[in-house]
């Protein structure tokens, strides 16, 4: 007897697989609680490199319908997702994907909507990977500072930088200022590189 398997993805611990079970049920699927399988995993992981995933294929049985929410959790790009449906395509495990509605992507048309969806989702990202580059290099031009904000702002620096000449150590320093070891760290290297003697650092 054929029997119905979901997949349920989240990316960091901070999230919940909760909304992706609601929306299976509220699509009229009903899947077993031991048959939905949920783990957190970055999605940039091959769909077979998933611990839960991969132990899901093992599980499938010729005839079994496997079901998510969307797409992406069946692969971390186009060729993965294809490469994913194939397989189980060849275990005549049919796959259902609720953002495509009632197609089995491991039919033909399925495979050919699929096929499509993925790859202009890949392009999107591409697209959006390269806007994010030349918006990273237009502004390294203009000579704006990237990234967080320094921890220590240059008064404090040199205070450290006094305390570190003076023989302070760097634990009593990370208390004093309220900051990381490694942060004084950082700063006792800074001067060495800039030509300070090492009996001053």
């Amino acid at each position: 007897m054929a029997r119905t398997f979901a997949y349920l993805r989240v990316s960091t611990a901070g999230q919940t697989t909760e909304n992706q079970k609601l929306q299976i049920a509220a699509a009229g699927i009903a899947v077993e609680d031991y048959r939905l399988v949920a783990e957190t995993v970055s999605g940039s992981v091959a769909a077979m490199e998933r611990p839960g995933f991969a132990r899901l294929v093992d599980r499938l049985e010729p005839g079994d319908l496997l079901v998510v929410t969307k797409m992406d959790r069946l692969g971390r790009n186009a060729m993965d997702v294809m490469a994913t449906i194939e397989r189980l395509g060849e275990m005549s495990v049919r796959v259902k994907s609720l953002d495509l509605g009632d197609a089995d992507l491991t039919s033909a048309v399925g495979r050919m909507t699929t096929n499509i969806l993925n790859v202009v989702a890949q392009f999107e990202r591409e697209l959006l990977i390269e806007r994010t580059k030349a918006g990273v290099d237009r502004a390294r031009a203009q000579g704006k500072r990237l990234g967080r904000p320094p921890s220590v702002d240059q008064a404090r620096r040199g205070e450290i930088e006094a305390a570190l000449k003076k023989g302070e150590t760097i634990s009593a320093l990370a208390r004093r200022f309220g900051i990381s070891r490694q942060t004084v760290q950082r700063i006792r290297d800074a001067r060495s590189k800039v030509g300070l003697s090492p009996e001053e650092t």
